[in-house]
Formats: structure tokens, C-alpha cells, sequence
């Protein structure tokens, strides 16, 4: 079984993630994300923030409506430019990217049109992934069309947000107004985004809901180099706190025919998925062409006036977008290990500790202990305030410390008899297995030590 099998196995099988709408027989790349799933997620999104938002004088957050004026996206050009090539099978009428097909066959794409791409799928004869002719290949839209209010027609068409990045650009003056900044600085947002994806797929890898977490920064037409450079390097530093072995990340430089219409320097931030080196995420230069856009189709001052000079510019932007999903999928991939111990095979998570999704179990050493079973209640419901505690009295010991090495709780916690005697308890450490013996009462100021980073092995001391 290979690290994917593995990893969607044990996502599944201890509550990471979940087939969306499964008693129903499930809804195409469509997951749901359990409790350990959930805290994981919410750890990251928040951990994000706190490093890229909070902790940063240059920054400031928003949080946009998903459902946006039509406008802007017609401003932005994704009405006419946010398009696959798509291909149907003629048999099973199943559809697949047209570039992913030529990709496949040892075919660069890059920078050809529809025309060109339709003229080697036919030179080569290709067919589809299940042995049949193809139809006709045409452009799709990948943005998803509702309508507001009772009545559907052209009125009233809206769009789901096909990124959070536009509602950044189109608050710009909003900012500008409320706030008291100056060049440079970013806009930040965290939130859904939406895209009708012909061939989503790799379990969270692709899906057409997920979570971005993009940064707007705004600066100098001449500055713009030495922040690309500066954000890539903060983008680095993210990964290798989130636990990311650094072999495992390449930079792409992507060619100038293969850019988005609104970049003049791509970076993607690849990295070694199981199938294959994906995008895991992207810093774009996007010169200042959606401020100018928004400027000409909304008539609407978005320019930025120095307050020492009083020149007026539009400033140009660098833009470092990250996937949440795709950022968890990589922490289970990167934490999922196993090792060889006296009684097996452990499989351990090794989550970085401000990532795990359960900070610290407690157990009784005998669930049938009244007084063992109060006091670890008791402890579990004092730590809750400052952590998320799981309290298991299920099963031997040894059982319960191979279920949380599974889900990655950093630290379990074993009341004994000598707890009842002398008032100290257990402390074992996931990744090591070493153990210390504490009092009962400095529990508190411990885990804070630990969960600031100090080494297990002093905390005994």
C-alpha cells in the first residue's frame, strides 16, 4: 500500500476526513472534514493569521461576502479569460481537461490556444482515458452561476467567488479611507472559494469548494522585486513551521506563455505529492492591472496619495496564495510515519505541536478506579480552559497511547495510585515515548513550557 492509500485509510478511519454526503452513496471529490480534521484545519487557518496578520504592522484583514457584484468579475476578466479546454468522451460522456490529456502524452502546451491544442489532440489520435473517440474540445467556464431572488434569468446571474483576491482589490479605496496606511502593506483574507472543476481529484488535493488564504500586498512599481524575493522566502519559512521537509518543495518558474492574464512573474511552490509534483502554492506579481481594471469599470478613484509628497500612484501588487486544504493535506502526508517498537508498529503523527489537533489526553490507569476515574475528569475539565483535551479510559494503557500517537496528541497524561498518594501524575511524550513524573499542580505551568517550545526531556527537571 503506498503513502496515499495509507494516509486517505487513516484519515477516514480516525476522523480526519470524510466522503461527502456518504449514506447517499457519496458526491464526487466531495469531503467533509471530521473532528480531528476540523481542529486541524482551524489550527492552520488560525496559525496563518497569527504569523501573517496579527504578528505584522504592515497588514489588515478583511472578510468579504462569497457572493459579489457580477461586474467585478467581468472587471477581472474572469467572465471572458477563467476557462479550461474540455474534452467528453463520446461513449461515457465523461469529460476531461484537454491539456491534462496532451500533458499525459508528452505534449508542452504551453502558451498554445484551444485551435492549436484541438489540431495536436487530432494529429495524435488520441483518445480518451478509457479507450474512446473524443468529441469536439471547447472552452468551459469554471465559475459557478446562480441567481438571486425568486425569478432565474440574465438579470440576476451572480457567481460564486472563483478567488478571494478581487473583493481585496475592489475594498482598496475602503481601506484607504478607514485605515491610516501607507506603502507598502498587504490586505489579508482567509475564506471559500469556488470552482466547477472538469477533473478535480487526489483526494483534497483538488476540489470545487476550498479554503484560500491570500495576501494582497501593495507597493512601488520599483520595489516590486525585493518584495517577490522577501514573500518567497516568507512563504519558505511558513512550510518549514508547518513541519515541511524543504526536499520536498521546489520553486517553478512559470514561462511567460503559460502566465495568467494578470501576471507578469509566477512562482509556483511545488511539491512531491505521491502523484506526482503538484502545485502546493503560488506568488504572483500582478503589476497594478486590477486596481486599473476596477478603476475603469467602476469609475472609481483607486489610486493611493503619498502623505509626505502628495504624488498620486496606483500601486502594484504581490501576491502569495496558499490553499488550506492543500496545506492540510501535506501535513498528513508529512506527519503520517511508522516505527518499529518492542510489541510492532506504531503509526505516529507527528504533527508539530501548535498544529495538533489534540493538545493533551488524560487517562486513568483503571477505568474501573472511581477515585482514579474523578481525578482525571477533574484534570482533563481544569486543562480544557487552555487546550483541547480528550479524556479516553477505553482499553489497556498501552492501547490508548497508540490511539493518540495515531491522531498526534503531543502529550498523555496517567493518573495512578501514586497520584492519589503523593498528588503526581504521568507525563508522556509522543514522539520520544519518554516519561516524566510531575505534581499534579504544576501541570498548567508545564504544558505552557512545552507548548512554548521548550524540550520535553527538561521539563522533568
Amino acid at each position: 500500500m503506498d503513502l496515499m492509500d495509507k494516509v486517505l485509510s487513516w484519515a477516514k478511519r480516525r476522523g480526519f476526513v470524510y466522503s461527502g454526503s456518504e449514506i447517499y452513496g457519496g458526491l464526487a471529490n466531495s469531503w467533509d472534514f471530521g473532528p480531528l480534521g476540523t481542529e486541524l484545519k482551524n489550527n492552520i487557518r488560525a496559525e496563518w493569521w497569527r504569523v501573517f496578520v496579527r504578528q505584522r504592522a504592515d497588514m489588515l484583514g478583511i472578510d468579504a461576502a462569497l457572493i459579489m457584484n457580477s461586474k467585478v468579475w467581468g472587471a477581472s476578466g474572469h467572465l471572458e479569460d477563467f476557462n479550461d479546454p474540455l474534452v467528453e468522451d463520446k461513449k461515457t460522456h465523461e469529460r476531461y481537461r484537454l491539456d491534462h490529456l496532451l500533458q499525459e502524452a508528452g505534449v508542452d502546451v504551453g502558451g498554445m490556444s484551444l485551435e492549436q491544442m484541438t489540431a495536436k489532440l487530432k494529429e495524435m489520435k488520441l483518445k480518451s482515458p478509457k479507450g474512446n473517440e473524443l468529441m469536439e474540445p471547447k472552452m468551459f467556464n469554471m465559475m459557478f452561476k446562480t441567481h438571486l431572488g425568486p425569478v432565474a434569468d440574465e438579470d440576476n446571474a451572480v457567481y460564486l467567488r472563483p478567488e478571494t483576491a478581487q473583493a481585496m482589490f475592489v475594498n482598496f479605496k475602503n481601506i484607504l479611507d478607514t485605515n491610516r496606511v501607507r506603502l507598502p502593506f498587504g490586505i489579508a483574507q482567509v475564506g471559500k472559494s469556488f470552482r466547477n472543476e472538469i477533473t478535480p481529484g487526489n483526494f483534497i488535493f483538488r476540489t470545487r469548494e476550498f479554503e484560500q488564504m491570500e495576501i494582497e500586498y501593495f507597493c512601488r512599481e520599483n520595489e516590486w522585486e525585493d518584495h517577490f524575493k522577501y514573500w518567497l522566502d516568507e512563504m519558505h519559512k511558513w512550510l518549514q513551521h508547518c513541519g515541511i521537509d524543504k526536499k520536498h518543495v521546489h520553486d517553478y518558474e512559470t514561462p511567460k506563455d503559460d502566465l495568467a492574464h494578470y501576471s507578469k512573474r509566477t512562482i509556483d511552490i511545488e511539491y512531491d505529492f505521491p502523484f506526482g509534483k503538484k502545485e502546493l502554492y503560488g506568488l504572483a506579481y500582478r503589476t497594478d492591472y486590477d486596481l486599473r481594471q476596477h478603476m475603469e469599470h467602476s469609475g472609481q478613484d483607486l489610486s493611493y496619495t503619498d502623505p509626505e509628497t502628495n504624488e498620486k500612484i496606483i500601486p502594484h501588487v504581490i501576491e502569495p496564495s496558499f490553499g488550506l486544504e492543500r496545506t492540510l493535506l501535506v501535513a498528513l502526508l508529512e506527519s503520517y510515519q511508522e516505527e518499529k517498537v518492542k510489541d510492532g508498529t506504531r503509526v505516529v503523527a507527528k504533527f508539530p505541536r501548535w498544529m495538533s489537533p489534540v493538545k493533551v489526553a488524560v487517562f486513568p490507569l483503571l477505568s474501573n478506579d472511581e477515585k482514579l476515574v474523578e481525578k482525571a475528569k477533574k484534570i482533563a475539565e481544569e486543562l480544557r480552559a487552555d487546550y483541547v483535551v480528550q479524556y479516553d479510559d477505553g482499553g489497556a494503557i498501552g492501547r490508548r497511547y497508540r490511539r493518540h500517537d495515531e491522531i498526534g496528541t503531543p502529550l498523555c497524561i496517567t493518573v495512578d495510585h501514586d497520584t492519589l498518594k503523593d498528588d503526581t501524575v504521568t507525563i508522556r511524550d509522543r514522539d520520544s515515548m519518554e516519561q516524566i513524573r510531575i505534581k499534579a499542580e504544576m501541570l498548567s505551568d508545564t504544558l505552557g513550557k512545552f507548548y512554548k517550545g521548550e524540550d520535553f526531556a527538561s521539563l522533568g527537571k
